[in-house]
């Protein structure tokens, strides 16, 4: 078995990849697997240090408000196709997978073109430009909620899957987590991030609403801060630490975002369609704070079902201010009933199948 895995940009669109990936290769060892992305992607190092080969193709975004760049973009298009074919010509594979980000365009079309089965995966509520684009070369495409139906033409094709998530997440205990990182029975846990880089605007409304807390009892805050905001952060709560480090830990970054998750009570974070697949899958209350930067303002659409469901709240970034973060912290600390209820309705949501059922509908064109 062979096959092209193709999508990237982001790690919302690199880890459900190499997720699949994963799922494949447990499944048939001696499956051939190649990535196809671009040197401008997160993928040019996440794919590598999951232990996959990965080439590349020249392709961008178009921008609407920039006429030169948009030229560029169609000038990379035409190289990107024509590599496309090439790779696909010389690896000859049996299926393609495409997980979103422009780089699956020319990846899916090309081999389309040459008779060979295509999937594509669609992570978030409100799907992507390309995803659209690109339902009428697939012959399945995999949905992670099904608000997301309306948005394709042929009903179909359309597999409600969920998103595939890191088997770390599927695979913690809480108690033992909360252990070994020091939690103390009763605590109330806050894990506070905004992605690997970051984000000023959280980051600024997270340390103020630090400096409001008043010998809490039973508060514990984790905040991962992005490792270009680590110094910047330290430095605005220097003094503050003094009397806080026992109940404030800052991190620039973590490899084991799962484990802080899972001893977490309540989650705040952005609400990119992985990151709130993670917290269903582990069952936490969240705060989500949309990203307002991102294509069609999708991850407003993510955590608008989440706190339409009632297992989130959801604060816009342009209504974010330190006294509403953390009046809204304290009322859930202070109302184990809510945070209680919106935790079971996270878990409900939770689909933790979402892989199994990806590779089950492949195997059968195989």
């Amino acid at each position: 078995m062979k096959i092209i895995m193709t999508g990237g940009g982001t790690g919302g669109h690199i880890y459900p990849a190499i997720t699949i990936a994963d799922k494949i290769k447990r499944k048939n060892p001696d499956a051939e697997i190649l990535f196809v992305g671009t040197k401008r992607g997160l993928e040019k190092d996440i794919v590598p240090q999951n232990g996959y080969e990965i080439e590349f193709i020249a392709v961008s975004g178009f921008d609407r408000k920039n006429i030169l760049k948009s030229i560029k973009t169609i000038k990379d298009l035409y190289i990107g196709i024509k590599q496309a074919k090439g790779i696909i010509n010389r690896f000859k594979p049996d299926i393609v997978i495409g997980t979103g980000g422009y780089v699956c365009g020319p990846v899916v079309r090309a081999a389309y073109k040459k008779g060979i089965k295509t999937f594509i995966h669609e992570q978030n509520a409100f799907p992507g430009m390309t995803n659209k684009m690109l339902e009428k070369f697939a012959n399945k495409v995999f949905i992670s909620f099904s608000e997301s139906k309306k948005y394709f033409k042929d009903q179909s094709k359309l597999i409600l899957s969920g998103n595939p998530i890191r088997k770390e997440f599927t695979l913690q205990n809480n108690s033992e987590n909360r252990k070994a990182l020091n939690i103390t029975d009763g605590d109330f846990v806050v894990l506070c991030f905004s992605g690997s880089l970051g984000s000023k605007t959280i980051n600024n409304s997270i340390a103020e609403a630090i400096k409001k807390i008043n010998n809490e009892d039973k508060l514990k805050i984790f905040f991962i801060t992005g490792k270009s905001y680590y110094e910047p952060v330290c430095s605005l709560l220097e003094e503050e630490m003094i009397a806080k480090n026992a109940i404030v830990e800052i991190l620039p970054y973590t490899h084991e975002l799962y484990k802080y998750m899972s001893a977490a009570d309540l989650v705040i974070s952005r609400s990119g369609a992985l990151t709130i697949s993670e917290i269903n899958a582990l069952g936490k209350a969240s705060i989500l704070i949309p990203s307002p930067y991102v294509a069609n303002n999708h991850q407003f659409f993510n955590a608008k079902i989440l706190s339409d469901a009632g297992c989130a709240i959801l604060i816009e970034e342009k209504d974010i201010t330190d006294d509403k973060l953390y009046d809204t912290i304290m009322r859930l600390k202070n109302n184990k009933e809510m945070l209680n209820r919106m935790s079971k309705i996270s878990q409900e949501m939770g689909m933790l199948d979402a892989v199994e059922i990806i590779y089950e509908n492949i195997e059968i064109w195989v």
